[in-house]
């Protein structure tokens, strides 16, 4: 079950933790971007996680307004999704990209964006290639768009 970390502030340490641990991005920066979302100044950015049996998160991902590249116009960006890797191939990601989809839909999103560097998995879920964008380095990177439902 997913939990929206803007309805479970507890876990704010625990996810900007693991999201760095993933990532490289430094925890400050998801901290910030998590407690924002938790103090709901805003429709995005959102964070999700989903927890085992152990209360261990084994998946998680984001919605910011711009993934660090170029098209400020293509917003909100759906980032930092990762499943652990005995987690995989469980539909989990599947779940989570429907999922957070639907809830982009009842924050009045009509679209939402990814910035990404795979050329077949999103597509599995209905994204599209939209375009290529340079990220914040200046090299392209593959835009990916789906409606919300």
């Amino acid at each position: 079950m997913i939990k929206l970390l803007r309805d479970n502030p507890e876990f704010l340490e625990k996810a900007a933790l693991w999201f760095n641990q993933k990532w490289n991005i430094p925890i400050e920066v998801y901290r910030g971007s998590i407690q924002e979302c938790i103090s709901n100044n805003s429709k995005i950015p959102q964070w999700y996680i989903i927890l085992n049996d152990n209360q261990e998160i084994v998946a998680g991902a984001g919605v910011i307004d711009n993934d660090f590249h170029d098209r400020k116009d293509l917003t909100p960006n759906l980032c930092a999704l990762f499943v652990e890797e005995t987690y995989r191939n469980k539909g989990i990601a599947e779940y989570m990209l429907n999922y957070i989809r639907s809830d982009l839909k009842q924050l009045g999103f009509e679209k939402a964006y990814l910035l990404t560097d795979h050329t077949s998995f999103y597509e599995r879920y209905g994204w599209e290639f939209l375009t290529m964008v340079n990220d914040s380095n200046g090299v392209p990177s593959r835009m990916y768009v789906a409606s919300t439902f």
